[in-house]
């Protein structure tokens, strides 16, 4: 392990410690007494004479739209020795709660953030380790550790303070004044900037004044484009006894625009509502989509397949003990197809389609936390039973949150199916970079008219699914998509085109 160490002794003792001292394997101690060479080292050695940098646990970045992560718990303790590679402890981020493991031998000297503690942002400082055999119990935590914040840069080159900026940040309610609920970053950046939220607009739900509220009100000053608020002369004349007729006047919308938060033992009051906290998968999965459905031109095409020769196959199958789902057979010929039509196996990198040299299916799972899509690596040369031990396999870690980022991240094409939940049909959102997503419909059964061999009409019962496919139109143009449809019908309705 790799620590600085800083020396702060006087040249006598630093002499009797390279044995040139005058008495050789003797030392005065600070009481006068005489000590052996091995207790001199112990006496320096358990002194702040020498002293060891500790080693800082800083938040990882853990997956790549990772923004901030939650400590869920700590797997060692304070004082407990640390080998490299062992379990430190678990962490939430955005898509799955993922262990982390020391780099370092050592001791866990200092838990900084305790479990259960939310919203970390990358690069804070979570713990410290110390090399065996010094102090942990008084380490020091390093005031210079911490993520950069882009507020406090912003502040740096302000040239010219003006007097409103030095103006005491908690201010007094002018009636008839609209007031904001402020996010935390959106109270710290107004804060270090002097400004007021009644200088800007609320873009969040429910009028929550957000963090991009506070930034363009932070760019609008920096470029001269905003009056700065100054006091009103008129308001340290205004007599005392008129304060509060007007305090109680009513504002002229018939409701507020912000309703209060319940209180505990209150929970049905008349307008009010309950705060639920998100997980962070959620809140990159709300992000996410917005973004998608803003950004990427989503074209849809639907068709129905016939079912019949796959539950055949599916019920031979189980009889050899062989286990598979309907699902199974799908992600198996969406696959296949890709792989026959290598033009729709893309996506899109913000400027150009590239085409992708592997066919990795994305797979929607739904857990507590939110959704999450683990991929089933090159799916076209697995076999039905590969392909169902991997689902289930992955379903079952993304259900417990242990997923790990390699077995999330990437993917080629996506599928979605709320078949077991009843659901006929539905569209579902492009999962960017990905040209794709195929939303799933459950089986249902269908009577059709069709003629037998001697060509006489009869009613026939068929088991029919319905599937969207939801294609970027910059990369899948909707030729493009028909097409693979088409294929993609064959392929389900003939699985002997599967093997």
């Amino acid at each position: 392990m790799a620590a600085s160490w800083r020396l702060r002794c006087d040249p006598r003792l630093l002499r009797c410690l390279l044995g040139f001292s005058r008495s050789p394997g003797l030392v005065k101690g600070a009481a006068g007494r005489s000590v052996g060479r091995g207790a001199s080292w112990r006496w320096f050695h358990s002194t702040k004479w020498l002293r060891a940098d500790p080693i800082t646990i800083l938040m990882p970045s853990l997956s790549p739209t990772m923004e901030e992560g939650n400590i869920v718990k700590w797997l060692k303790k304070e004082g407990e020795a640390v080998s490299a590679g062992d379990a430190l402890c678990e962490i939430e981020t955005d898509k799955a709660v993922v262990t982390l493991d020391a780099s370092d031998d050592g001791i866990l000297a200092k838990i900084v953030v305790a479990e259960g503690s939310k919203n970390i942002r990358l690069g804070s400082l979570i713990g410290l380790l110390v090399e065996e055999g010094e102090d942990w119990k008084h380490v020091e935590i390093p005031k210079d550790i911490g993520p950069s914040s882009p507020a406090s840069k912003a502040s740096v080159p302000c040239p010219s303070p003006e007097p409103q900026i030095s103006t005491p940040v908690k201010k007094e309610h002018i009636p008839g004044k609209l007031q904001f609920r402020l996010s935390p970053a959106a109270r710290n950046i107004l804060e270090k900037h002097g400004l007021d939220a009644n200088q800007g607009t609320a873009t969040g739900p429910r009028g929550i004044f957000t963090k991009e509220d506070a930034l363009k009100l932070v760019q609008l000053k920096q470029m001269s484009k905003m009056t700065e608020s100054r006091p009103t002369p008129a308001l340290p004349t205004i007599p005392t006894a008129s304060l509060p007729p007007r305090a109680t006047a009513r504002p002229s919308y018939p409701r507020p625009m912000i309703p209060p938060v319940s209180t505990p033992g209150q929970p049905n009051v008349a307008g009010t509502f309950t705060e639920v906290p998100t997980s962070n998968i959620r809140r990159v999965i709300a992000k996410r989509l917005t973004e998608s459905k803003r950004t990427v031109p989503h074209a849809y095409a639907t068709t129905d397949c016939d079912l019949g020769a796959v539950l055949k196959v599916r019920q031979n199958l189980v009889r050899d003990d062989i286990k598979v789902s309907v699902n199974d057979f799908i992600i198996k010929a969406a696959a296949v197809t890709l792989k026959q039509m290598p033009s729709v196996n893309v996506s899109w990198d913000g400027e150009s389609p590239k085409q992708l040299p592997f066919i990795d299916i994305s797979v929607a799972v739904a857990t507590d936390r939110g959704l999450i899509t683990p991929v089933i690596k090159d799916a076209a040369a697995k076999g039905l039973p590969e392909i169902a031990d991997s689902v289930k396999a992955l379903s079952k870690k993304a259900r417990d949150g242990k997923l790990l980022p390699e077995e999330y991240q990437g993917g080629s094409f996506s599928i979605s199916n709320l078949g077991m939940f009843g659901i006929d049909e539905f569209t579902a959102v492009i999962n960017p970079p990905q040209a794709c997503i195929l939303a799933v419909g459950r089986f249902r059964p269908v009577l059709k008219l069709t003629q037998d061999e001697e060509g006489n009409a009869k009613l026939q019962q068929h088991q029919l699914i319905t599937v969207t496919m939801s294609s970027d139109s910059r990369v899948v143009d909707d030729e493009l998509a028909t097409r693979f449809l088409e294929s993609f019908k064959a392929n389900l309705e003939n699985p002997i085109r599967l093997a």
